[in-house]
């Protein structure tokens, strides 16, 4: 079985396993349940997700990340601002979760436990860092790290909210991640204006001026 089909193999199973979540969790148990549905034998789903439940999560975060890009048009994104660019990203992704919130909000209690904490960070970290470069963004200095810093808070944070948001389309939800977003360009800009600042200190320095 070539990478792609394996990876296909997985999909299908995480998408059924996903209805069971919620009544037993991110475990074995619903994994199994996924495959009986799709009428797979229980041994491929031992292979596919050979540490069950911490396999699924895991396969949900890539998940994710390829619903988000299957519903972007980089041409789309282009023609924006880059604050819009990165609303756009974050709100398409929290749209595929949408079906399925109830268990996102046991992926929550999931990600708490000290054997995925790790786990859960690392792919907070690759979400992203493909948002933001799907963005445009060709930071390779300390603003590389900043701004995927910054991004991290925005997504969970808005996770977090959007988890128990119960107004119509979702507009407390996107009021919320505007606002978020908009804190993160005054925070994000000030890394660059103290730059800035310094060099010129820097230039006024005799002593510098000298060299």
């Amino acid at each position: 079985m070539s990478i792609a089909s394996r990876e296909d193999q997985r999909d299908r199973m995480l998408e059924a396993a996903l209805v069971h979540i919620p009544f037993d969790g991110w475990s074995r148990r619903s994994l199994f349940a996924g495959a009986r549905d799709l009428g797979l034998d229980p041994g491929l789903a031992r292979r596919l997700f050979p540490n069950g439940g911490d396999d699924l999560l895991a396969q949900l975060e890539r998940w994710a990340d390829r619903q988000m890009l299957a519903q972007v048009e980089p041409g789309d994104l282009a023609a924006m601002r880059v604050r819009d660019r990165i609303g756009t990203l974050v709100r398409t992704r929290l749209q595929a979760l949408a079906p399925h919130r109830e268990a996102m909000r046991r992926a929550i209690a999931a990600r708490l436990l000290p054997s995925n904490a790790l786990a859960g960070c690392t792919s907070i970290w690759r979400t992203v860092d493909l948002m933001w470069s799907l963005a445009g963004d060709k930071a390779a200095d300390y603003n590389y790290y900043t701004k995927r810093s910054l991004l991290a808070a925005v997504w969970t944070s808005t996770f977090l909210f959007w988890l128990e948001d119960r107004s119509e389309g979702l507009q407390d939800s996107w009021a919320f991640l505007d606002r978020r977003i908009a804190d993160v360009m005054q925070i994000g800009g000030l890394p660059a204006r103290v730059g800035d600042a310094i060099r010129s200190l820097g230039r006024l320095n005799p002593l510098t001026s000298q060299r």
